[in-house]
């Protein structure tokens, strides 16, 4: 038997929405695919791959995989569709887009991105081509806006603690984060440092994965930890155990805070959050006496009506117990502010080529704005490429009302016929991450990814990038910018990155991360005042109070028609968000969605294990099995988030969320969501 020809093994970076941002190598046989498994020179995963992920081929290689561009050629949604060529694809694209610029100018034509890929080029670098024409921009995110705004509002600053740090610190509270499925590689870190004796506590509404590996679990109702928050600064003035020296040389507003926090004692927040108050007096008391103690949060809290304010509260706490004297103390988000340290946005998506400011419109409302007969004008050529909002966005019956307007032309560029490529009129075969250069800013670790092509692209797939450039050729636009091949742009957007060692290498360290691990070690914020802001005057022109406050969401189960409040977590081992559901090995050994509630709830609906209940609302409903839990509080129940509509019965649970806009970061309130829950 002959072997291969030709054998390369090539380095690159998981591109998905997910804070290990991990390396790989994948192995090449004759210009074919046939490994893909973890790097293990990579600094930060070590060389192990999630389950997704280990399982990266099955995506490249699938049957299902678009290859070819293709045209609706049934009724819109009817999934109807028929390969055509690329000069045809580009030449309708182009003409419809002109068409919509002439007829009603160049706010009625709407790019809509997500984050798919979250590679620099993938996800940021087409943005060129709708600068150049001045079309509706986007504001806001679907996740992590929220998060760096209410930090900000303290600190003056999204950076906070690298999360390996960790390792150093005694005690670790993980707020809001199931660690140990959505950050699996920063678990060895957190076991490393409870074998140095660090005691673990996870605060989360969910009895998670993560909850159930740590040595303590408070489990406050959704939306109410402000309330906790304050009650442990009450704790923590009331028997004086503030670090005093740090709070005079490094706090603003103290004392106003102290008369704040007063009457918020652990009883008071008890009766709105759940926790009893000796579990509020314990916890706070150990805050404020291990050190170092560190706070680990991700995004989960910010899909809350006053998901700013979470992050804005969270902040305070290692103020008042000066955490940030010690390597370890402090609290630990997202990193993508450190990596973003090197990136200049404006020369990646060439802010220069706009010419005139161009509407403005929420992202994350997509599902409202695209239906609404008010907007002027209205949304006529919508673009998307790295999202699936008909799966990731909330009011999905509203986004499928506006993608079914006859007077919409719309575009998808895809590997899949998502739920969004299905509502389209032109569907564009879209490379996978082996088949591209691009780099990788972690928000999970401190290291700058390069991602090496493996494949040239499957059939006529292109890039993100190259689409652009063929749109721009077709409509006639000839500067330069538009037209600038990868690396060209890589150069433009890392102007300090010497991309042929990091390219070489595989990863750059982000060199502005102070080098004894404590990121204000100093105790000087880039606020107005120099310090950390209890009382914010930044708050006050965002609307919001001085001074962190718990502020109840608009909606109250109490004598609603809708008594259960929903959370829409993610369990799943096998597919992210709503990139792998569709895939056999992937959502089809998950099984399907389900409604998960507690014993208790089960009965007040008459439901047994395994029963079918409609879950509803005013925005929408869906027909589910029941899982009874033992993970979650009566009045709560969870519906797993990310599989697609036919997996459920031709809607998704986003059908039923809120999309209430968050009190500062362009965020929405998921997690706000109250339904009935009927046995069928």
């Amino acid at each position: 038997m002959v072997g291969p020809q030709s054998v390369q093994r090539v380095r690159g970076v998981c591109h998905h929405d997910c804070p290990d941002s991990c390396g790989w190598v994948v192995t090449v046989e004759d210009g074919v695919a046939v490994s893909l498994r973890g790097d293990p020179d990579h600094p930060y995963s070590r060389g192990e791959l999630c389950p997704k992920v280990n399982r990266y081929l099955d995506r490249v290689h699938s049957p299902q995989r678009i290859t070819t561009p293709l045209r609706r050629v049934g009724p819109k949604g009817s999934g109807e569709f028929e390969p055509i060529s690329w000069d045809t694809a580009l030449a309708e694209v182009a003409s419809n887009l002109r068409r919509v610029i002439d007829t009603h100018g160049p706010d009625a034509v709407a790019p809509f991105s997500g984050a798919g890929n979250q590679s620099l080029l993938a996800m940021l670098a087409p943005y060129r081509l709708w600068n150049a024409l001045g079309v509706t921009r986007m504001q806001g995110a679907l996740c992590g806006a929220v998060a760096g705004a209410g930090v900000e509002v303290t600190n003056g600053t999204k950076l906070a603690l690298d999360p390996a740090e960790l390792e150093h610190a005694r005690l670790i509270l993980i707020w809001g984060s199931n660690t140990r499925l959505t950050n699996r590689h920063l678990w060895p870190t957190i076991e490393a440092a409870r074998a140095q004796g660090a005691r673990i506590v996870v605060i989360d509404p969910i009895r998670t994965i993560t909850a159930e590996a740590a040595d303590r679990f408070v489990q406050p109702l959704p939306g109410t930890d402000v309330a906790l928050m304050l009650a442990m600064a009450h704790v923590i003035l009331r028997d004086g155990l503030q670090d005093a020296e740090w709070i005079d040389a490094h706090v603003h507003g103290f004392e106003e805070f102290a008369a704040h926090v007063a009457p918020c004692t652990p009883e008071w927040a008890e009766a709105i959050c759940g926790v009893p108050a000796p579990e509020i007096e314990s916890l706070a008391r150990d805050y404020a006496t291990i050190r170092p103690a560190a706070i680990r949060t991700l995004i989960g809290a910010e899909h809350h009506e006053h998901g700013g304010m979470f992050f804005r509260t969270l902040a305070c706490l290692p103020a008042l117990v000066g955490a940030w004297r010690d390597r370890g103390g402090g609290f630990a988000r997202s990193v993508g502010s450190w990596t973003g340290t090197l990136v200049d946005d404006d020369a990646l998506t060439a802010t220069h080529l706009r010419t005139r400011p161009g509407r403005v419109l929420d992202e994350v409302r997509i599902g409202t704005w695209l239906a609404d007969p008010a907007l002027d004008p209205p949304v006529h050529a919508l673009v998307v490429w790295n999202t699936n909002p008909m799966v990731s966005v909330p009011n999905t019956e509203g986004l499928r009302r506006g993608l079914l307007r006859d007077d919409l032309f719309t575009v998808v560029h895809e590997q899949f016929m998502t739920d969004t490529a299905r509502l389209a009129d032109i569907v564009l075969p879209a490379t996978t991450q082996i088949e591209q250069v691009d780099v990788n800013p972690a928000w999970g670790h401190l290291h700058l990814n390069w991602n090496e092509p493996a494949i040239a692209p499957v059939g006529e797939s292109v890039t993100n990038t190259e689409l652009m450039r063929r749109l721009a050729t077709a409509l006639g636009l000839d500067d330069s910018a538009l037209h600038a091949d990868d690396l060209t742009i890589l150069r433009d957007a890392l102007p300090g990155v010497d991309l042929d060692a990091l390219r070489a290498e595989g990863t750059l360290r982000v060199p502005s991360y102070p080098t004894d691990g404590r990121p204000f070690g100093d105790g000087r914020f880039p606020t107005a005042s120099g310090r950390v802001e209890l009382v914010s005057d930044v708050a006050v022109a965002l609307g919001q109070p001085a001074l962190p406050t718990y502020l109840p969401p608009e909606e109250s189960p109490d004598g609603s028609p809708f008594p259960f409040r929903l959370l829409t977590p993610k369990h799943h081992t096998r597919f992210l968000n709503s990139s792998y559901s569709h895939l056999p090995n992937h959502g089809g050994r998950e099984g399907g969605p389900f409604l998960e509630c507690s014993a208790a709830d089960a009965a007040r609906i008459g439901a047994t294990e395994g029963a079918t209940v409609r879950v509803r609302n005013d925005r929408g409903a869906l027909t589910l099995p029941v899982r009874i839990t033992e993970r979650l509080q009566p009045g709560v129940v969870a519906i797993p988030w990310g599989w697609w509509a036919e997996a459920s019965g031709g809607t998704v649970v986003n059908a039923l969320t809120n999309s209430r806009l968050t009190d500062w970061g362009g965020g929405v309130a998921y997690s706000d969501t109250l339904v009935a829950v009927e046995r069928v």
